[in-house]
This record gives structure tokens, C-alpha cells and sequence, in this order.
């Protein structure tokens, strides 16, 4: 899939046209499911329309977000505007949890006291949704394996078509057996899978936004890998974070030899160099110390106390 920091294969624009076709079509297909939940009496369509419209709001912000995160850094946002995805994704899958938790209510509800449900027009109405929530998954697929924020969408979507899936399987029970209790257990499902993947996503989001280390990246690695440049004596306050999904940065402060003073600079530069091929880190800030004009009691890792 190309080089690992930058690959946009998909263009911006064409990017943009794809997630703005794909919240028309949702929004569509909402209005559709509320007038069929409330006709036929089915909470389990319903409860598929109100994520439908979490889809379209979800894909919204995602397209705003895509569109303020390409602003170039300025005075007010030094870093860029990068991370404007990483917010929108936080936002996207905090609502699916109050989403799936106001079902798993509505369900239960139903459960307790079964009402009777129109199998026909849910049926039909969750048939249009499963066409129209797979188009849209389709138009934002490839731009789903690039950015965490378009994911969120993306799996916003995924939960959908299952949801209808889920729906229909319903209203054919409903037709055949008149088994109320299908809409709400249907319901209850959806509810579940919701709230299973939404908190399984959210994780590496906020860990992002909370300035963690990369997943993949060790610290212990990072300073051992800086640690076996000859010239180095040693790495301190080293901090390791996420600028975005794709950008990993570095700061630290290096020790150097009295006898390699002299070579500083170009020590460092190998350091850089050893850093962007052995753990993929572009952006690296080194505060370069000797022995004995260094810190008093350094921590390896962060600030210390």
C-alpha cells in the first residue's frame, strides 16, 4: 500500500464527492425507515433508521473533519490541523455507544411487554436500507483503510447493514410465526454488536489523543535503537507520541561523549536517519547534552516527577 507516512492514493476531492454522496443517501434512507418503524410498529426498524442517521451525522463530520484537517499549520495551530479526524472519530463512537445503550433500553422495554409489528412494510423498508447502507459502504471503503476518522464512518455503516440484515430476519419471523418477541431480541442484537465495536475503537482514538506511544513502537526499542549509534552515551526524557493516525514524533534529550563534541551534529543526523528506517519516526527533536553539563537526575522516559 505504497510508503507509509503520506499515501493519499485517493484524491482528496474525489474523497470529499464520495462522503458527500454517501450523507445524502443515508439521510434519505432515515426519513424512509422512521415513517416504515412508525407504520408497521417495529422498534427494531426504528432502531436501524436512528443509526442510519447517525451514519448520515457521523459521515458529516467525518467529511468536515477531512476537509479541516488538510489546513496547513499556522500561527494559532502550530501542528496543522491533522487532528481534527482524530475528534471527529472520538465523537462518532461516543455516540454509537449512547446509541447502542438507548436500544439495548428500548428493547428491553419491548421484551417486558411485546407489541404487535407489521412484518410486510418492515420487510420491505429494511431491504431498501441493506442496498442503501451497502452503496454506502462501498463509497467509503477505500478511504476507510486510510484515516481512523473515515473508519469510524465506515464501521458506523458496517453495524447498519447488519442491523438491516438483522431486520429483515425479524419481519419474516414476524410474518410467518407471529413471534413478537424477534423485534425486540433483533434489537438487542444490533444494540450489542454496536456497543462491542464502538468501544473497541474508541481505544487506540483517545490513546492518540491523549499523546500515547504508537501501538507498535516499544520506548525501551526507540532508546536502545538511538543508544547503539557510536558517539551516544545515553538518552533521556524521551517522549514518544501520535501527531495523527500516520505521523509519529520524538523528542529527547541525547547525551554525547566530551571527545565527540566536536561531531555532535553529525551524530545526531545518523540517530534521525537510524530512527526513520528502523522504527518509521519523521519528526525528531534532540536536545544534545554532554556528561557533565546534562541533566542532574534525568528520567529515561517523559519528564519525571
Amino acid at each position: 500500500m505504497g510508503g507509509h507516512h503520506h499515501h493519499h492514493h485517493v484524491d482528496p476531492d474525489a474523497g470529499d464527492a464520495r462522503v458527500a454522496l454517501a450523507v445524502g443517501v443515508n439521510l434519505f434512507l432515515t426519513v424512509t425507515q422512521i415513517a416504515g418503524g412508525l407504520v408497521s410498529g417495529s422498534v427494531a426498524l426504528i432502531a436501524d433508521a436512528v443509526h442510519n442517521l447517525s451514519d448520515a451525522i457521523s459521515l458529516g463530520i467525518a467529511f468536515f473533519a477531512r476537509r479541516i484537517a488538510r489546513r496547513p499549520s499556522d500561527a494559532v495551530m502550530t501542528f496543522g490541523y491533522g487532528r481534527a479526524e482524530l475528534v471527529a472519530a472520538l465523537i462518532n463512537y461516543t455516540t454509537l455507544v449512547v446509541i447502542g445503550l438507548y436500544l439495548v433500553y428500548e428493547a428491553v422495554l419491548r421484551l417486558i411487554d411485546p407489541p404487535g409489528v407489521e412484518g410486510w412494510i418492515v420487510v420491505a423498508v429494511a431491504g431498501v436500507a441493506l442496498v442503501v447502507d451497502l452503496v454506502t459502504a462501498l463509497l467509503t471503503y477505500r478511504l476507510s483503510q486510510e484515516s481512523v476518522n473515515i473508519r469510524a464512518a465506515f464501521l458506523h455503516n458496517l453495524a447498519d447493514a447488519l442491523g438491516s440484515v438483522a431486520v429483515i430476519v425479524a419481519g419474516t419471523l414476524i410474518l410467518l410465526y407471529d413471534w413478537r418477541l424477534v423485534d425486540p431480541l433483533v434489537t438487542l442484537g444490533i444494540a450489542g454488536y454496536i456497543l462491542w465495536m464502538a468501544i473497541a475503537e474508541i481505544g487506540p482514538v483517545i490513546r492518540i489523543l491523549m499523546l500515547g506511544s504508537p501501538p507498535g513502537i516499544a520506548a525501551a526499542e526507540v532508546i536502545a535503537t538511538m543508544e547503539a549509534v557510536p558517539g551516544v552515551e545515553g538518552v533521556h526524557h524521551l517522549h514518544l507520541w501520535q501527531m495523527s493516525e500516520r505521523r509519529v514524533s520524538l523528542e529527547a534529550h541525547m547525551v554525547v561523549s566530551e571527545s565527540d563534541w566536536p561531531a555532535a551534529a553529525e551524530i545526531k543526523n545518523r540517530v534521525k536517519a537510524r530512527l526513520a528506517e528502523a522504527h518509521g519516526i519523521g519528526h525528531v527533536t534532540l536536545d544534545i547534552e554532554t556528561a557533565g553539563n546534562g541533566c542532574p537526575h534525568p528520567s529515561r522516559i517523559g519528564d519525571g516527577s
